[in-house]
């Protein structure tokens, strides 16, 4: 049996989304996903991995789309969810492509310097015939001949701009960089600008093939071009250094993009939010607070600021110890259900409890 997704379904979350990226929704995007449902299929062979990387290239990347499908016929999608694949190699996969050395481990992905150099010697360029983009390139191919548009597949995580360039200046060494080489760090901010685009454009030729739309990691459906961008990096600089090195890049790729979400990620990188919201091009914010910090319920300041802006905000239950009613508490603390955008997971048993929560909504199971 193929995944349990409908045309018209697809056709409602399309409308339904486009109202809420447009302002006009006036209730929040409720994507549920239940896991433990009877797929009505055999199933896959291969064990289940969510780092796609972690599957053996020998193994056809047809088998591989086949255990995806098996584990989206395991799920039953309400309210706003959709079917979604996004191949995951790891944050940054695009430091791999343009030679770094990946290194599979303890279930991540780590991208590592390919030797010591200083930054005027480094050159970022995408070498198109490495394997692992030879290999993203295939499963793309191979999920778009199987599902033919039924399920949404997401763009890789690409990685953000300076987020990049400290995979080839590891530790302290791009911190140093900034002060004692400032020029050369622009250079490489570029360069890797020009390569992630480069990419982006490669994929989304074979993607926009049957896709509905587009999506990344964040299973947040856009008809039209959308990414989360980020960069970690800003957790570790202030304000002066992030509108050098950071914010002409981010602002230049935002504005290339017609639904731009940006990922802020740990309680120091808090400083720049403001600057964020001042980027007309940047839609909405994901707000996650990093290890050891109250979870994503605890900061109804940092919620008000981006919502009185008139931006979104996009977020997982599982930045909320599973719970599903973080939703009615962000709500609360803002009075702009029309901003939010949640991805929730849960048991099959959780069935009616989540159909209660989409009836308070008044949205569709």
């Amino acid at each position: 049996m193929p995944i349990d997704f409908s045309a018209d379904r697809w056709e409602r979350v399309q409308r339904q989304t486009e109202l809420w990226w447009q302002n006009k929704l006036n209730r929040p995007l409720i994507q549920v996903r239940l896991r433990g449902k009877d797929p009505r299929r055999p199933a896959s062979p291969l064990p289940f991995h969510e780092f796609t990387a972690f599957y053996d290239f020998a193994i056809p990347a047809e088998q591989v789309i086949d255990r995806i499908d098996y584990e989206l016929c395991c799920t039953e999608f309400l309210g706003d969810a959709f079917p979604h694949f996004w191949p995951n190699f790891g944050a940054g996969v695009l430091g791999a492509f343009m030679g770094a050395r990946p290194e599979l481990r303890e279930e991540t992905v780590w991208f590592h310097a390919p030797a010591e150099q200083k930054p005027a010697e480094i050159e970022l360029k995408v070498n198109w015939q490495h394997p692992w983009l030879q290999r993203l390139v295939d499963l793309i191919e191979a999920g778009v001949a199987r599902w033919q548009g039924q399920v949404q597949i997401g763009m890789t995580d690409l990685g953000g701009n300076l987020d990049l360039v400290s995979t080839f200046l590891p530790g302290e060494k791009l911190l140093l960089a900034l002060f004692d080489d400032p020029e050369e760090v622009e250079r490489l901010t570029w360069q890797a600008h020009q390569a992630w685009w480069q990419v982006f454009g490669l994929l989304n030729n074979r993607l926009q093939k049957t896709n509905p739309g587009y999506s990344c990691w964040t299973p947040l459906f856009s008809r039209t071009p959308y990414y989360m961008l980020q960069c970690d990096f800003s957790y570790m600089i202030g304000p002066d250094a992030f509108h050098r090195f950071i914010l002409p890049e981010l602002r230049q790729s935002a504005e290339k993009l017609d639904h731009a979400f940006y990922h802020l990620d740990g309680v120091n990188a808090k400083v720049h939010l403001d600057d964020l919201l001042a980027i007309e091009a940047i839609r909405g914010i994901q707000w996650v607070p990093g290890d050891a910090a109250p979870d994503i319920g605890c900061w109804p300041e940092i919620y008000r600021r981006i919502t009185a802006k008139g931006k979104h905000v996009q977020f997982f239950n599982v930045q909320a110890g599973g719970r599903l009613d973080t939703i009615d508490q962000l709500i609360e603390q803002t009075g702009r259900p029309g901003a939010f955008a949640a991805v929730l997971d849960a048991d099959i048993s959780q069935r009616n409890q989540v159909i209660e929560l989409l009836q308070k909504y008044e949205i569709e199971p």
